[in-house]
């Protein structure tokens, strides 16, 4: 019980993920995590949860096969999650700025750096943006980079994170905004 409360207290920062749009009330909640299992190294920082790992804190959810979890001297945490093979591993956050508007990704690994608030998912990267239950916008390639506090994505067809030409295109789904349909008398 001893060695579990410090990686509880690890694991607490984690989803101080709360980007500047992203629901604000993630930040106050507990975060609870399932695995098969977990391994604590107290002296190197390093929490590694492996097996159905989920991760939930509020709003946010998180979903893969191996979630590692590191933490530097400031009590910044960078997480990486690992997809079983042939699996995708995911996240979803409620977003502020309507009652049903969220954010979700998938990647066959994603990391995030808590420091910079930056997501990055490699291979087979695909990220939406949810309203009322449908997509508005949707990205997808080899890697994407998501600036959680400005929400600003960019997309590269290699996961290097840079683009070759004849390496794959990228895909961009923008649907228009709503607009006020009234006409004036």
């Amino acid at each position: 019980m001893k060695r579990l409360l410090p990686a509880l207290l690890l694991l607490s920062g984690i989803c101080a993920m709360s980007a500047a749009h992203a629901e604000k009330t993630d930040a106050t909640k507990p975060t609870n995590v399932e695995a098969d299992q977990m391994q604590y190294d107290d002296v190197k920082q390093i929490n590694t949860f492996i097996g159905n790992v989920v991760l939930t804190r509020g709003s946010i959810l998180m979903k893969a096969n191996k979630m590692v979890v590191t933490q530097d001297p400031a009590g910044y945490q960078f997480v990486v999650m690992y997809a079983a093979p042939g699996s995708l591993a995911s996240f979803r956050q409620k977003r502020d700025g309507g009652p049903d508007q969220w954010i979700d990704g998938q990647a066959e690994r994603i990391e995030y750096d808590d420091k910079n608030e930056i997501m990055k998912l490699f291979s087979k990267a695909r990220m939406r943006r949810l309203e009322n239950g449908k997509a508005t916008d949707e990205v997808n390639g080899e890697y994407i980079s998501y600036d959680t506090r400005a929400e600003f994505f960019t997309v590269h067809n290699t996961a290097s994170g840079d683009s070759k030409p004849g390496a794959g295109r990228i895909k961009a789904i923008i649907q228009p905004r709503a607009t006020d349909t009234k006409k004036a008398p």
